[in-house]
């Protein structure tokens, strides 16, 4: 290459750069891209065009349920878009009902934050926060649930309403799992989960395989709209199947400190009777509070159970034993299948749907 080549190429590649810039100057891109929530508070956003939504509230400390790690799979991350998040893309649309859509719900993994972006939080999430434990108790419930226990390092202590849950970060993956806090939010400085083994799962897999006491874990939350209503004096009827049965713990327990004032009656659903949790602590709480019943129901009990309890579905048992269903407020906590039968029996019996308030796992 002759030198008046060389420089011919310089001043192209010079060229190109400048118009580059001026085209990015025309389009905006010279100005701070903004996040702004509820109208009040702004928050710069890097990474014009590149980053999510998700990324923005991350990067500014803003921590929002998202099981899946922002793939667009778990559909947590719902928020609120007033202007600024562009179209729906098709990921979001098995997440999105008609209503949500009309609202202008996103998932906040899938919006691109282009240009200014203005959203709707409740004001719950905004006080969500990252906090790192020490793990302090790890035990074997069964053969295939764990009991958990952490204590808060920093912020040492955390306030959470019984019923909720946090996200648990998986080391190595970046990706956070959700689940249920087992303890009552009297207990701010400790954290209790019921956690199962499920195969190939990733924080199960971690939480049953690796980790151990000492270790440090970080998490997310509180978070959910599923927690004890405690401004109602209605009696109350608890239905949970499987690890269902730690949120339901909470509840129970914060209860319990309240004097239990509130007839309170507690459904458990298992296969058999190895899968049985928190049975002997719920069943020493009966013996001292007249106003708590825990009934527990197998559908699959074996010969080797000697089972002479109820059996068959926990939504038959129910009825059975409770009267005048449309007086009470129920809390629901088990897989979704449960959950919508649940819900059916109990609106076809007459009660209100604002008396039933559940979480789906």
């Amino acid at each position: 290459m002759n030198l008046q080549t060389f420089f011919i190429l310089i001043f192209l590649l010079i060229g190109v750069t400048v118009l580059l810039a001026f085209t990015d100057i025309l389009l905006g891109g010279h100005k701070q891209t903004l996040l702004r929530i509820n109208k009040e508070n702004e928050f710069p956003v890097s990474g014009r065009g590149t980053s999510t939504l998700l990324d923005a509230l991350s990067e500014n400390r803003i921590f929002i349920p998202s099981a899946c790690g922002g793939k667009g799979t778990c559909g947590h991350c719902k928020v609120k878009v007033e202007s600024g998040g562009g179209d729906v893309l098709p990921m979001e649309e098995n997440f999105l009902s008609p209503q949500e859509k009309k609202e202008g719900i996103r998932l906040a993994c899938q919006v691109r934050v282009r240009d200014d972006i203005d959203i709707n939080l409740p004001g719950d999430l905004l006080e969500a926060k990252e906090y790192t434990a020490e793990v302090v108790a790890l035990e074997d419930m069964n053969y295939d649930t764990k009991f958990i226990k952490l204590k808060l390092l920093s912020p040492e202590t955390i306030d959470f309403k019984p019923g909720q849950y946090v996200q648990i970060l998986v080391p190595g993956y970046e990706q956070f799992r959700a689940y249920s806090i087992a303890s009552p939010p009297s207990q701010k400085d400790l954290l209790e989960f019921v956690i199962r083994y499920v195969p190939k799962g990733l924080c199960t897999t971690f939480i049953h395989k690796a980790l151990r006491v000492g270790d440090i874990i970080k998490f997310t939350g509180p978070y959910g709209e599923f927690y004890l209503q405690e401004d109602s004096g209605k009696p109350i009827v608890c239905l949970a199947r499987s690890t269902g049965i730690a949120p339901i713990r909470s509840i129970i327990l914060h209860l319990k400190e309240k004097g239990l004032t509130r007839a309170t009656h507690s459904y458990y659903s298992a296969r058999k009777k190895t899968d049985i949790l928190l049975d002997d602590e719920l069943k020493a709480i009966e013996e001292k509070h007249p106003n708590f019943f825990h009934y527990i129901v197998l559908s699959r009990p074996g010969p080797e159970d000697h089972w002479e309890g109820e059996t068959g579905y926990i939504t038959d048992t129910v009825p059975k034993y409770e009267e005048s269903l449309e007086e009470k407020e129920y809390y629901l906590c088990g897989p979704p299948e449960m959950i919508d039968d649940a819900i059916d029996v109990l609106v076809s019996q007459g009660v209100p749907k604002e008396q039933i308030f559940f979480d789906k796992f």
